[in-house]
């Protein structure tokens, strides 16, 4: 049976370079078929509980419903000010009310990706140790530093040493 990849940038930008990497490496796995979400696809207001008090948006259930369909979830966070951006954070917490077990034991490839020489490496750790909370199983990290130096829309990551590492992990992770 052909196993599923749900893959996701952890942006609402419409050329979200998040979500050109786990476009690209969701697709590096054999023998699977893969979707890809748009967080402008799950927009809700921004969440209180005082407008949890009308209900959850199907916007949240939504993003579950497909979290649940994963055999796979890849996916690669934006930094915006260290931390996640608002558009991801506003998913994870309206979602969390509904289902404190966010990503259902699903096994996870977890990446972020940056213009600068960090490579998102703050929201990777704040994810690293959040998400497992929210019943992740963390298969693989990977962050990818100075995005537009390493990657280009035709062949993906350019640089060597950062492909193999990538292709190094894919190939660690048993679907």
């Amino acid at each position: 049976m052909t196993k599923k990849i749900i893959a996701f940038g952890g942006s609402s930008s419409k050329d979200s370079i998040n979500k050109k990497l786990a476009t690209y490496t969701a697709h590096l796995f054999q023998d699977t078929t893969v979707e890809v979400l748009d967080l402008n696809n799950f927009e809700m207001p921004v969440f209180s509980v005082d407008k949890e008090e009308n209900g959850f948006p199907k916007e949240a259930q939504n993003f579950l419903d497909k979290i649940e369909e994963a055999d796979l979830v890849v996916v690669s966070l934006a930094e915006h000010n260290g931390a996640y951006s608002a558009a991801f954070k506003n998913i994870l917490d309206w979602t969390s009310r509904i289902n404190g077990k966010v990503f259902q034991g699903k096994n996870m490839l977890l990446m972020a990706t940056s213009p600068g020489a960090r490579g998102g490496q703050s929201v990777l750790e704040i994810a690293k140790d959040r998400f497992p909370r929210h019943d992740a199983t963390l298969v693989g990290t990977f962050s990818l530093p100075s995005f537009y130096e390493n990657f280009d829309e035709v062949n993906g990551i350019i640089n060597t040493d950062l492909k193999n590492d990538l292709v190094e992990i894919v190939k660690s992770i048993d679907l």
